[in-house]
């Protein structure tokens, strides 16, 4: 598990990253290799091409904001996963003559997809160890795995057997029809 100085700085990394390839590649300059990329789609207008790129770049700083606000930490790494996949499924598939190295590009990805899993999971695990704690899973209602108190109404409106141990014992089973052996 990460300390949270080293969290911090794994998101701060992911962040830069999409930020760094939303601003500086796609908007302001701009990479010559992406624009050809981009400009080489298959029924795109010439035209179109900027206005997607900035489009692009635009969402690449959104979701660099997303990782830094640490809202659904693994639906973002979700996403980032899948933009990374198509984006550079794309480029590979339309425009393989204009990215230098594809074996790097593909590296380069997986560690970068390591890093943004990595991010989520330690910023999902106070959470998990938090809902652990509780007695249930991430996401479940607080009253959903709770243990019931001694004496607590049942939802039959009966109180629940307390057990040996002084803790609420658990409810006796319905009967129906047959008699108990």
């Amino acid at each position: 598990m990460p300390t949270p100085w080293q969290s911090r700085c794994a998101t701060f990394a992911v962040a830069l990253m999409w930020g760094y390839e939303g601003l500086w590649c796609k908007i302001f300059p701009g990479r010559a290799d992406q624009r050809a990329i981009v400009e080489s789609l298959p029924l795109l207008p010439d035209a179109a091409a900027h206005v997607l790129l900035i489009g692009i770049g635009l969402a690449e700083l959104g979701v660099g904001a997303w990782v830094l606000s640490g809202y659904l930490p693994r639906v973002a790494a979700l996403v980032q996963t899948a933009l990374v996949l198509v984006f550079n499924t794309g480029g590979l598939l339309v425009g393989a003559d204009r990215i230098p190295e594809p074996g790097r590009l593909v590296v380069q990805d997986l560690v970068f997809l390591a890093l943004v899993w990595t991010v989520a999971t330690a910023r999902s695990a106070p959470a998990d160890r938090h809902a652990a704690a509780a007695g249930r899973t991430a996401g479940t209602p607080a009253t959903a795995g709770a243990p019931a108190t001694a004496g607590a109404a049942a939802p039959d409106g009966a109180s629940a057997p307390e057990g040996s141990d002084g803790t609420a014992g658990a409810a006796a089973p319905a009967r129906t029809g047959a008699a108990a052996v």
